[in-house]
């Protein structure tokens, strides 16, 4: 059984079997409530506000390296 829902129209085909109505309609009430309910739990998160101030600040800088003397090089 396949579910396509463009907009508010739905369609079920169903590939395998002969499902009577009792069937379909059980089948269609155990799907809608897993959809509802994986729907309530996809919450996206707030994307966190940075301040213009933090916006413009730039990283802190690699620490010296003591090793590489006057020249900036080590090797």
């Amino acid at each position: 059984m396949t579910l396509e829902e463009p907009g508010d129209a739905l369609r079920i085909e169903v590939r395998r079997g002969n499902p009577d109505d009792v069937e379909l309609a059980a089948a269609i009430a155990v799907v809608a409530a897993a959809y509802r309910q994986e729907e309530q739990g996809a919450v996206a998160a707030e994307p966190a506000r940075r301040s213009a101030w933090s916006l413009s600040q730039r990283g802190l800088r690699q620490p010296l390296r003591r090793d590489a003397g006057w020249g900036g090089f080590s090797g």
